[in-house]
């Protein structure tokens, strides 16, 4: 008897918690949601540690909201699982609690419309941190109150560690991800990639510039969306990644507008191509891509300086940046890439490329060769 009572309180307690969120959808949707979903995630949780039960209540739950919240979606098994984990990996938090939810009195209106402004204040101001500052409370509050549900649960599964986590989240608002491109990005390591690239932008850009513009740029980029076979001419990975560039972009990163393919440029009456010409919106920069095939050797910097000087020279207009060279190579020595860049004096990144990802040591005894393969259905067909 005291345990359907205790049940039917933590039942009629999660229905008054999800009237109270769609009440305040006009507050913030996501951010009543998530408020919502801590909360419930909390009770079940708590109720769970206090009375003992098992993981045999969730069904069950799910089974009788579905019944007497019939118009409301979202409070599947899985998602009631998902709203648990979501509190367990943020109980630290002090953001859901201190949320307009339950302070909310007499002037509703008045602090819905300073509620939102201040989320819309938040979210101008999250940009390109530093990971040192991700590691503020604040700062953290306001980077999970502006991810999507969906997103976190991504988040949550693939992503153990709490400041990479956030890092990816910042991404997410900065870039406005989709779940695929995120799920994307957090395969191939992008922060592990991230302002990894050789460059010469401290001595070459004001330091605010050098920062952003080193922050734009990751080391390795992958090209696995390409269909090139082992051997291949840079010409056929250029017309590869052009065929594929919406793909391409994405790897760049935000802010890249495609200007052209061995964009000619004339100079003293002479024809110069460049790979790939892009202008960065968010630098107010364009950008030179070239792609090498083999390892980076010190004559491609120089002739990227002359390639920046060129365009700053003929394209770049007068409130532009200064033109940034990107050299793409399947490999480089840092120290050689470094002392190559040391006395150019236009702003140069050298990063490799791979078109596939590694596949990681551990797996790789446990896979069959090709020519296994070849030999085993050798054997089918002959029989």
């Amino acid at each position: 008897m005291y345990e359907m009572k205790v049940y039917h309180n933590l039942l009629n307690e999660i229905k008054k918690r999800v009237r109270i969120g769609q009440l305040r959808a006009s507050l913030s949707a996501n951010t009543e949601m998530l408020a919502a979903y801590w909360d419930i995630g909390k009770m079940i949780h708590e109720r769970q540690q206090q009375e003992g039960w098992g993981k045999g209540v969730i069904p069950r739950l799910a089974s009788d909201l579905k019944n007497e919240l019939s118009d409301v979606k979202g409070f599947s098994e899985r998602n009631l699982r998902n709203m648990v984990n979501f509190y367990l990996e943020y109980s630290d938090a002090s953001l859901i609690w201190q949320l307009p939810v339950a302070k909310l009195k007499t002037n509703e209106q008045e602090n819905q419309k300073l509620h939102v402004s201040k989320l819309v204040e938040v979210k101008n101001s999250i940009g390109q941190l530093p990971v040192a500052q991700l590691q503020n409370t604040d700062t953290q509050n306001n980077l999970i109150l502006l991810t999507g549900w969906a997103h976190h649960i991504i988040l949550i599964q693939k992503v153990k560690d709490r400041t990479t986590r956030l890092w990816y989240m910042q991404q997410i608002i900065t870039n406005g991800w989709s779940r695929d491109t995120l799920s994307d990005m957090i395969k191939n390591e992008l922060h592990k990639r991230q302002g990894h690239t050789v460059t010469n932008f401290e001595l070459t850009l004001p330091p605010l510039q050098s920062v952003l513009a080193k922050q734009m740029l990751k080391d390795p980029y992958i090209f696995d969306f390409t269909t090139l076979a082992t051997e291949y001419t840079e010409r056929e990975l250029e017309l590869e990644l052009v065929k594929n560039v919406e793909k391409f972009i994405l790897e760049l990163g935000a802010g890249f507008a495609f200007v052209g393919r061995q964009y000619k440029l004339v100079v003293s009456d002479q024809d110069f191509y460049i790979d790939l010409l892009f202008y960065h919106l968010k630098m107010r920069c364009f950008v030179v891509i070239e792609l090498k095939k083999g390892d980076f050797i010190p004559e491609y910097a120089g002739k990227m300086n002359f390639y920046c000087s060129a365009v700053d020279d003929i394209l770049k207009h007068a409130t532009d940046q200064n033109t940034i060279g990107l050299i793409l190579c399947q490999g480089k020595d840092k120290l050689f890439a470094e002392y190559a860049l040391k006395d150019i004096n236009k702003p140069i990144g050298i990063s490799d490329y791979e078109l596939t990802r590694a596949l990681p040591d551990k797996f790789k005894g446990s896979l069959p060769s090709i020519e296994e393969i070849e030999e085993e259905l050798n054997k089918k067909f002959s029989k």
